[in-house]
């Protein structure tokens, strides 16, 4: 989960990088970076990966705290944290069994895994919940972990960082993270993490990915670079015809659009909606509007930037002035906008709420102009048949994410067609030489 088409960092300066907690470190020299990274170097050998577990799933309980209800994602990294989906994430990456706390044995080889060292993390700015995210991936590989926190983001980390030392009641974590801030745009400071890190887990949109990896990393140091991409959805004719089936769809779609104000990778910006000449588009717009009041009223947005409501306001007038034909719904403020008419292809994403919705006669054609661009397809499908061919066509165009619509921002393994915490991991193999000849 990043920022693709989101809004850049605002200026920073050394105040508003203040954390109030004392958790996140504004920094401002290289020197500053240096001395976290040796404080990292000096942490003791960290806990068994069963044990990282436990202390994950009694932050994730922590977390269920009013105070921390406005949290953009919060509730999703609570289920994150639990046993039975990290354990899901161990298995599929490592294997049926695995144990990454001792050495096992494959023929005459015995093979352990081990941390890589250091991991720099370099989230993007506009997922509150992404630099634990990151970090958690990496300390499940028994890593340290040195964080670069984007000044939107300090609030969020500073708060959900501060239920994990308190359930990290041994200091077992502690001592193996840190957290910094500083301004974007400071390159040195950058260069000054990087040169010490022995991997990095990068996110973002071009120009960031870009810069970050173009830093002076260590020739040995594993990148896993996670890059801008979009996502869409599509729903068959049997998912909307019948009322019920209709309004559990649009509900799924309406929270997979609410979540992370649209902002992730893996947030729906069209939806692709099979038709003909006799169907009446007007039931399915009708109960998305319904899926999209309801879903404003229990997560309403608290604030929104100027530009994102200057860009919704001219992409609305834009659209129904654009063609005859187009239509939209949306209130008299910014909340959310749909936007309809029929196509396929994929229109320059908005974000803040705003869907459009293509009718076509044929999905497959739709399926035919994705690219590698697209990371998730969310489906909402009732013929099986259509849609195993369907999900076969999208991996073959470059998707890696095909799920049913709800699920578009289950943050699991693999993620972007690659694995979470294997990357920062390495498999260390002993042949023994002490062995009868």
């Amino acid at each position: 989960m990043r920022q693709h088409f989101g809004l850049p960092e605002p200026h920073d300066d050394r105040q508003t990088l203040m954390d109030p907690k004392g958790i996140i470190h504004p920094v401002a020299t290289p020197k500053e970076v240096e001395a976290l990274f040796q404080s990292l170097s000096s942490a003791k050998q960290g806990p068994c990966i069963s044990r990282v577990i436990d202390l994950f799933e009694d932050w994730g309980k922590l977390l269920d705290d009013p105070s921390l209800g406005d949290i953009p994602g919060l509730a999703f990294l609570k289920l994150w944290l639990r046993r039975g989906t990290i354990e899901g994430i161990l298995k599929r990456e490592f294997g049926q069994g695995a144990e990454l706390d001792s050495w096992f044995n494959i023929g005459r080889s015995r093979f352990k895994a081990f941390p890589v060292g250091v991991v720099g993390h370099w989230p993007a700015g506009n997922i509150e919940i992404q630099p634990v995210l990151s970090l958690a991936c990496s300390l499940l590989g028994g890593n340290k972990g040195l964080v670069r926190v984007p000044s939107r983001c300090i609030k969020a980390t500073s708060c959900i960082v501060e239920k994990l030392f308190q359930a990290d009641k041994g200091g077992l974590l502690e001592g193996r993270i840190a957290f910094m801030s500083f301004d974007h745009g400071l390159r040195p400071l950058h260069e000054a993490m990087a040169h010490n890190v022995d991997g990095a887990m990068i996110w973002g949109g071009d120009q960031a990915v870009l810069e970050s990896r173009s830093l002076p990393f260590p020739h040995w140091a594993r990148l896993a670079v996670f890059g801008p991409r979009i996502s869409v959805a599509i729903m068959d004719k049997g998912a909307w015809s019948s009322p019920e089936s209709r309004k559990a769809w649009c509900q799924r779609l309406a929270r997979d659009v609410w979540q992370f104000e649209q902002q992730a990778c893996s947030s729906p910006q069209t939806l692709f909606v099979e038709g003909d000449s006799g169907t009446d588009m007007k039931v399915l717009i009708q109960s998305l509007v319904k899926a999209f009041e309801d879903e404003n009223r229990a997560h309403p947005r608290t604030a929104i930037d100027p530009g994102l409501t200057s860009s919704i306001l001219r992409r609305r007038a834009d659209w129904l002035m654009g063609d005859a034909k187009h239509k939209a719904s949306f209130p008299n403020s910014p909340d959310w906008t749909i936007l309809y008419g029929k196509g396929v292809d994929i229109p320059n994403p908005v974000q803040g709420k705003t869907l459009f919705v293509l009718e076509t006669d044929n999905l497959s054609a739709a399926v035919e102009r994705l690219d590698g661009n697209v990371q998730t397809l969310g489906l909402g499908m009732t013929d099986r048949d259509q849609e195993a061919a369907i999900a076969e066509q999208a991996a073959g165009r470059g998707v890696d994410r095909v799920v049913k619509l709800g699920q578009m921002h289950t943050f699991a393994s693999p993620w972007d067609g690659r694995d979470l915490i294997r990357p920062m991991v390495r498999i260390v193999q002993h042949i023994p030489a002490a062995e009868a000849v």
